[in-house]
């Protein structure tokens, strides 16, 4: 059965954090992405962040009151396939020197191909060496 009812221009993930510097950090100088835009408004601040020239889409928010935010569980991944094994040292390396070294996976699938690093908030990233399919 195939489903064809709507055609996405763009897709984002939203999450709230009250590391929010912290957040920008991991994500644009640690892990190489791209800050798209931020914004202000009803209470709330945010970033959007990307690949280049891509339409899927991080966005992080903090709200003036703080946001709950509790730590997901060591299996909540953001998985980034990147078949060159040089650019996962090189973007692990840089991850490390601003704090964030690996950590273990719960699923060691992961572990034998890829990377697993925290963020600020505890949400991991595999950094995985192999294509997606």
């Amino acid at each position: 059965m195939e489903f064809n009812d709507f055609t996405a221009a763009q897709v984002r993930i939203a999450r709230p954090t009250d590391k929010f510097e912290e957040v920008i950090d991991f994500y644009v100088n640690g892990l190489g992405l791209k800050q798209i835009q931020q914004f202000k408004g009803n209470g709330y601040e945010g970033v959007i962040i990307g690949l280049p020239d891509v339409n899927y889409h991080l966005e992080f928010t903090r709200h003036i009151d703080g946001s709950p935010c509790p730590a997901p569980t060591k299996d909540n991944l953001l998985v980034f396939y990147i078949t060159n094994k040089n650019e996962i040292n090189k973007v692990s390396d840089r991850l490390q020197k601003i704090g964030y070294g690996e950590v273990e996976p719960d699923n060691g699938y992961w572990k034998e191909q890829g990377i697993t690093i925290e963020d600020p908030d505890g949400w991991r990233i595999v950094l995985m060496n192999r294509s997606y399919e």
